[in-house]
């Protein structure tokens, strides 16, 4: 049998672990638990926590209980690490909000029936500390000397700000949750982003001084694309997991458009599918490697928004790019092979019809408002496809806005009612952005 660790490791999700051979006993001996923490600045998770997320899904898999533990005291206090500034301080009453959108996202991955999956709040038991004790309970196992030399604190200590106290206080409070869930819930692994090093290695260290036990923890590598950006933020701005911040048809062009260098690593980060099949991807190019990025934009929407939503919106960008079928031999055991065959594939069979296809970007206009012509750099702003009229005027001089595929070849070339095509106008700004404009009439 695989160990986990390694399925871990051949997928790209290990950057640094503690005990390796004591932690993979851990893990076969049993049922092991283990944890990541959630930082609640906002009420949705963004595609820069799909690592953690992912991870913990696959703990879960393998038979183990993963804890998804919701920063509500350590949100009053705020994060030093990777940050040159101070966070914003939250509210108890913004975690809780922001603890609700959390939990329904994290459910996508997630089984948190019958106590398969915990999602917990450390405010329960840090907002009741009494501070004295514990400094003397806890606080005296510190070393300040060590605390300082931690990246999670290098940073802001050279910074123009600097690091604070109330901040110089995360790592014991790091380090206290897991003894908090080592005692009350058998917890033995926490798993972090590579910034959290130093806050989990602490955590091991307490409870080895205070508990005399041997705990584990991983770390994951800073995930970021080929050609250099962090995973989840675009000209936009980020790629949220809720689909009222980003709907699922942008999130499947978001995955779409990856970098043909990245397709093989992203499937075996993002994705469940089998390893032996995501190799034999650093063999394709052309037309295959982009039927290889539907699959990997199909089954990343499929496990955010579920089955339908992703189904909508390979529709959606069908209408707008064309048909792209993938050839069986490419992911074989990816659910895109039941589209064309008008079912799914999975645990249920279901027929599709005209009736879930979504629409791409768009919006309605009267036919009237073409008759004397409308702008195109207005238009594109209108729109939002420019931030402001001189953006788009910007967009159409360096040759980057087309009508029905068609380049605009000039800033005040106005749109009429030549321009509508099957009581429709695309509109494209770039390769990648389009909106659709639907014609209407009031005419009886």
């Amino acid at each position: 049998m695989t160990n986990l660790i390694d399925i871990l490791k051949e997928r790209g999700f290990i950057d640094q672990s503690t005990h390796e051979k004591e932690l993979n006993e851990y893990l076969e001996a049993g049922q092991a638990t283990c944890y990541i923490g959630f930082d609640p600045t906002a009420s949705s998770l963004h595609v820069g926590s799909l690592v953690p997320i992912m991870s913990l899904a696959h703990m879960q898999r393998h038979g183990h209980r993963p804890i998804a533990l919701i920063g509500g005291g350590t949100g009053l206090v705020g994060d030093p690490s990777g940050k040159t500034e101070m966070r914003k301080l939250l509210t108890p009453e913004m975690v809780e909000e922001n603890a609700i959108g959390i939990k329904e996202q994290l459910s996508r991955f997630l089984d948190f029936s019958d106590g398969k999956a915990l999602m917990l709040n450390n405010a329960d038991w840090l907002t009741k500390l009494e501070y004295i004790p514990f400094l003397r309970d806890f606080g005296r196992h510190f070393s300040v000397n060590r605390m300082i030399k931690a990246e999670s604190y290098k940073m802001r200590l050279e910074s123009e700000e600097g690091l604070n106290f109330i901040e110089f206080n995360y790592m014991l409070l790091q380090a206290y949750d897991f003894l908090e869930l080592y005692d009350h819930y058998g917890c033995r692994l926490q798993m972090g982003g590579s910034d959290q090093w130093g806050n989990i290695v602490a955590g091991v260290e307490l409870i080895r001084r205070v508990r005399q036990e041997t705990v584990f923890g991983i770390t994951f590598p800073l995930i970021t694309t080929s050609s250099g950006a962090k995973m989840g933020k675009t000209a936009e701005g980020a790629v949220w997991l809720d689909p009222n911040k980003t709907s699922p048809y942008e999130y499947y062009q978001y995955w779409i458009n990856t970098d043909d260098r990245d397709v093989a690593r992203f499937m075996a980060l993002f994705t469940f599918l089998p390893m032996e099949e995501i190799k034999e991807l650093e063999k394709l190019s052309g037309a295959d490697l982009n039927s290889a990025k539907v699959v990997l934009a199909f089954e990343v929407t499929k496990l955010a928004h579920g089955m339908e939503e992703a189904f909508k919106a390979y529709r959606a960008a069908e209408s707008v790019f064309g048909s792209i079928v993938v050839p069986e031999e490419i992911m074989p055991s990816s659910s895109t092979h039941g589209i064309h065959a008008g079912e799914w594939s999975g645990t249920k069979t279901v027929a599709v019809g005209i009736d879930a296809i979504i629409e791409p970007p768009h919006s309605e206009m009267d036919m009237d408002q073409f008759n004397e012509g409308v702008p195109a750099f207005k238009l594109y702003q209108m729109v939002g496809l420019a931030s402001s009229g001189s953006a788009a005027r910007r967009l159409i001089e360096q040759g980057g806005a087309y009508v029905n595929g068609k380049r605009i070849e000039s800033f005040d070339y106005l749109l009429t009612d030549k321009d509508i095509v099957d009581m429709e106008i695309l509109l494209r700004a770039g390769k990648k952005r389009y909106h659709k404009i639907k014609i209407i009439t009031n005419k009886p």
